[in-house]
């Protein structure tokens, strides 16, 4: 698999966790709102304009949220080469001065926008949004009920995930063997997606944005993204600043940034969290470690490497794994409130078991407990990323990227290396190169940046609020992935006072 960290969200696999933890709740309209949308009629070329001038049709879908369905153009330069559908569901505004539609992306890429809005509402947007907003949650191309990427079953996505190699990590043998399963992953991808697969990338899914926005009546488009998300607000903002109405970037990529930076910047992230994390364990009661953060540190090395080397098998037969482990301690790490359970879990791998391990590496991707593949977020996330960064596999240079990641993550960066495979052998290429987003002439734009947000490092927040013409920044000094609605009442006023009244903060409020 493609080794980077998935943050680039797991707001979205954090929401589940959170919810697991937490509960959930059930939210209810007050006002069901105009079963159809009116289009904005604006003028667009003849071959957009039959999508552009669409009616869309809602529908009840349970808990007060509706739910449609709107067709785009599998490409946006030949409208007529095909279509694709996008899954749409919203809450509409409770209150009674509806300003329009705002539609959030919860990140990814991959990650379902429709189930973000169907599951966890409350924890997308607060009431304040609710009420002036019809709140729009999409699937975008290539994602869960939209047109979607497919590729293997089940059972094939088992071996993919959490297959084992039979060489020693960075050999050629090894190589060759990850090669040739990163291979026979895009062939099968290729061959049960079609042409969609070569136009998931993130401009189109940008202009699916403007699309959707036009079909909904908005002038202007109003929207809240989280992690991934702020990379496709941040694309709609350079290719179509005159529609920006007020935009939220929370938990923000530097568009700007490579394939291998990404990674990198990433490792050590999510290696600072690692030590925010037994920080807390150690000050605390039920702590599985002892002594220093540096010694607790070079004990989770130790079990990493050790895993890597003899694999835990689990009672379904799994075998535990060095990649594993790490994703299993990346999915709470997202959020310090899943510090605890981080606890029982490590405590458990320590004495042999691979249960829990597994519970929170099959939740990051998507696998149910009768070993079944819920949504197609890994395909996706696959998919999008071998499209939208360009990728070098040639093994000396793979190399030494691996000996810089290590250097800068000791703990975790050999296990976030030789990422470059899992897109080598895709069969649609990056085409243009990864450029700072300035979206000149666009309205205000609000980034907001977590000082330890390991899947997107505020070090991009600062980058790409620099980047912005008319961006502003919002720091959240704290831990944990983005920052809205799970932080403070700083960072959530200066969100709703931007939204709801377009108010921009004169400087950064350092929440």
């Amino acid at each position: 698999m493609n080794r980077r960290i998935r943050a680039t969200s797991l707001t979205a696999a954090a929401v589940a966790l959170t919810l697991a933890l937490s509960g959930c709740a059930t939210w209810f309209a007050k006002d069901a709102g105009p079963a159809v949308s009116t289009p904005t009629g604006e003028q667009v070329s003849a071959g957009l304009d039959p999508f552009y001038s669409q009616v869309l049709q809602w529908e009840d879908c349970g808990d007060g949220l509706q739910c449609t369905k709107a067709t785009a153009p599998l490409d946006y330069t030949d409208p007529a080469a095909g279509n694709v559908s996008l899954a749409l569901i919203r809450h509409v505004a409770t209150g009674g001065d509806r300003i329009g539609s705002l539609l959030v992306n919860p990140g990814g890429p991959g990650g379902s926008g429709y189930d973000f809005i169907k599951d966890s509402l409350d924890y997308a947007t607060d009431d304040t949004l609710q009420a002036s907003f019809d709140v729009v949650g999409f699937d975008p191309r290539g994602v869960g009920r939209s047109s979607a990427v497919a590729c293997y079953d089940s059972s094939q996505m088992d071996e993919y995930v959490y297959g084992l190699t039979t060489a020693d990590r960075g050999t050629d043998a090894w190589i060759a063997e990850l090669s040739a399963s990163s291979a026979a992953f895009a062939a099968a991808c290729a061959e049960q997606t079609g042409p969609l697969l070569g136009t998931v990338d993130t401009k189109s899914a940008a202009r699916d944005l403007d699309l959707l926005r036009a079909v909904l009546g908005d002038t202007h488009l109003n929207y809240l993204g989280f992690s991934y998300g702020t990379y496709l607000g941040a694309t709609y903002a350079e290719l179509f600043p005159e529609k920006v109405g007020r935009l939220v970037l929370d938990g923000a990529v530097d568009p700007s940034t490579s394939n291998f930076e990404v990674t990198k910047t990433q490792a050590v992230g999510f290696e600072n969290a690692l030590r925010a994390y037994l920080t807390d364990c150690l000050a605390g009661k039920d702590c599985p470690f002892r002594g220093s953060v540096d010694g607790a540190m070079t004990t989770i090395g130790a079990l990493l490497r050790s895993v890597d080397a003899s694999p835990i098998t689990a009672t379904d037969g799994r075998q535990l794994g060095g990649n594993a482990l790490l994703t299993a301690i990346i999915y709470p790490l997202y959020q310090a409130t899943a510090w605890p359970q981080l606890s029982i879990m490590f405590d458990t791998v320590l004495k042999g078991s691979a249960e829990g391990a597994f519970q929170f590496a099959d939740a990051y991707n998507g696998r149910d407990a009768d070993g079944n593949y819920t949504d197609n977020s890994t395909e996706s996330f696959v998919a999008i990323n071998c499209i939208d960064y360009a990728y070098n596999a040639d093994p000396a240079s793979m190399r030494a990227e691996a000996a810089e990641l290590e250097a800068a993550a000791p703990v975790i960066g050999m296990f976030m290396s030789y990422g470059d495979i899992g897109c080598a052998n895709w069969p649609y290429k990056f085409t243009g190169e990864r450029t700072e987003i300035h979206a000149d002439k666009a309205a205000p734009i609000l980034v907001v940046g977590t000082t330890n947000d390991p899947a997107t490092p505020y070090v991009w927040a600062q980058q790409l609020a620099a980047q912005l013409t008319s961006g502003t920044l919002v720091t959240y000094a704290g831990e944990g992935h983005t920052a809205y609605n799970k932080s403070n009442s700083c960072v959530n006023d200066a969100v709703d006072s931007y939204l709801v009244d377009g108010v921009v903060p004169a400087a950064d409020p350092q929440c």
